[in-house]
């Protein structure tokens, strides 16, 4: 009789711990999903507005990544809004990279500020020195200073052109229509938000970016994770003292 008492416990400890460890197993797996996921999700040329507020002047921030396994990036081309044109661009120098802003005449001639506008900045390129260019598994970003911005609920979008070292070209250029799913290859964009009151944080004016979501979610299933370990843990302890009792 002693020696089933005596080994009961143990048996039921083997249990819980086995339980645990499928659980432990699952939920690893599932966090693994999500991440991968999003780094799929979020490898596309994207574009951060520091301030999207109606007629602000604002940081814009292209994050390029490079998806290729072998080749690398070397150039990279974004196209301005004509429809809605910035009145001036300029850009912050990026070691290795040579950056070049070109004008052109606008479709249509644009009143802005009671000023009929025949030209604008069209283009911004970058070119990247040899041994500048963007390896794979790596990301850059590039930004410039813009404005202002046209009015509240005006949708911006830059289609981009990434060039690879070994001749691919990849163009980020398909606009999303509202309720359906992001495209292959989006073009970076945002839409442009009141001028008065606080105006939302840059990743969520951009869409949000859903790696940086995916990573907090993660970060969140880690710690449930953990406090299932130390709960189990406990029970574990305790376990024998109850059933010999």
């Amino acid at each position: 009789m002693s020696t089933n008492l005596h080994h009961a416990p143990h048996a039921r400890s083997r249990s819980r711990a086995r339980r645990g460890g499928r659980v432990l197993v699952a939920v690893t797996a599932a966090l693994g999903v999500v991440v991968a996921s999003a780094v799929v999700a979020s490898a596309h040329v994207r574009v951060i507005p520091g301030d999207p507020a109606a007629s602000a002047w604002t940081t814009l921030t292209f994050r390029v990544p490079t998806e290729s396994d072998t080749a690398s990036t070397t150039r990279l081309e974004v196209a301005l809004p004509t429809a809605t044109p910035l009145l001036s661009v300029s850009t912050k120098p990026v070691p290795g990279w040579t950056a070049t802003v070109e004008a052109a005449t606008l479709p249509e001639p644009v009143e802005v500020g009671g000023a009929t506008i025949t030209t604008a900045p069209a283009t911004v390129t970058w070119v990247a020195d040899d041994d500048a260019a963007i390896a794979p598994g790596q990301f850059q970003e590039f930004e410039i200073s813009a404005g202002p911005l046209p009015a509240e609920g005006t949708v911006l979008s830059f289609p981009a052109t990434q060039t690879y070292s070994d001749g691919t070209v990849v163009e980020w250029d398909e606009v999303a229509t509202e309720g359906e799913q992001e495209p292959e290859r989006p073009a970076p964009g945002f839409t442009v938000t009141a001028a008065s009151g606080e105006a939302p944080a840059a990743d969520e004016a951009s869409g949000a970016d859903p790696l940086a979501r995916a990573l907090g979610g993660a970060g969140l299933a880690l710690g449930l994770v953990a406090v299932g370990i130390a709960v189990l843990g406990r029970r574990r302890g305790t376990a024998p003292a109850t059933d010999a009792a």
